[in-house]
């Protein structure tokens, strides 16, 4: 790499703010040596970054093209750098932890709280992942454990699963519709209805889940629309697109624009904590306690 981080800085700056005045501003550089920079970058680079006119700056298609590519290493760097700050104050060990929206409720925000509050030398690291996606990178030791919803329906070698919560199935509704009058709905009065789920592919378990309950009341979901995330399954019924079969807790992300609706037939869902078999690592095994 011949530029330096100064100059990569630099080129960030203008190209985000494409003005030399503004980008100075936010280094707290003067111009004069913020445009030696970019212009030393692209000597380095051989290829013109930015078009200069009186005063209009634009980024060329090159300049583009190597921020497209560069963007990430500044950030990057910054997280480094306090990784290493925490380290140096005695916070080294970690935990990467998936999870999904529709489990992202009060109990889980008050078991994160809890375990930072007694080991706050452990640092956290969430992703938001559906649940397929999740299992694959326990497995591969790319996630130390995740909060993957219902438990697959096929085996999972080399993984365990605890549960950690329950709640009910509900409908969602948006706001208008007329099933919105009934206190409480039997799974069979949504048999005409058209549905928008969870996609099968993203959260398998839960899906078939949805279809086996719409089974046992005897029709099968009409799914016009999917997704893999719960969240914007909802925010698609808040859109008027349909309803939705979802657990309780998503219900309190939305606004009136979706009606939760209690169904007659309770159907509850156990959430599991899924984590690779075998003696756990110490920050792991604290963390289990603390869920339990």
């Amino acid at each position: 790499m011949d530029y330096s981080l100064r100059e990569l800085e630099c080129f960030t700056a203008v190209a985000e703010e494409l003005s030399f005045t503004r980008a100075a501003r936010r280094l707290n550089l003067a111009q004069p040596p913020l445009s030696r920079h970019i212009r030393t970058l692209e000597e380095k680079l051989g290829t013109q970054l930015f078009d200069r006119e009186s005063r209009t700056v634009t980024i060329t298609t090159a300049g583009n093209l190597f921020y497209e590519e560069t963007r990430g290493i500044l950030p990057q760097l910054t997280r480094a750098a306090e990784l290493a700050r925490r380290a140096a104050q005695g916070e080294t060990a970690r935990l990467r932890l998936g999870f999904v929206s529709a489990v992202l409720n009060a109990d889980l925000v008050d078991t994160f709280r809890r375990f930072r509050e007694t080991h706050p030398s452990t640092q956290i690291i969430l992703h938001d992942i559906p649940p397929s996606e999740q299992l694959r990178a326990i497995a591969q030791g790319k996630l130390d454990g995740g909060f993957i919803g219902l438990p697959p329906n096929t085996p999972s070698p080399g993984i365990q699963f605890i549960t950690w919560h329950k709640e009910p199935l509900i409908a969602l509704v948006p706001s208008g519709h007329p099933l919105t009058t009934h206190k409480r709905l039997a799974l069979a009065d949504l048999a005409k209805e058209n549905f928008i789920a969870v996609a099968a592919s993203a959260a398998p378990a839960f899906s078939t889940f949805v279809q086996e309950k719409c089974r046992k009341a005897g029709f099968r979901p009409r799914i016009i629309l999917e997704s893999p995330r719960a969240q914007a399954v909802a925010v698609m019924v808040a859109a008027g697109s349909g309803i939705a079969l979802l657990p309780q807790s998503i219900a309190h992300l939305m606004g009136p624009a979706v009606i939760a609706i209690p169904l007659k037939e309770k159907p509850t869902i156990a959430h599991v904590f899924a984590h690779r078999t075998g003696k756990a690592a110490q920050p792991m095994q604290h963390f289990l306690k603390a869920l339990g």
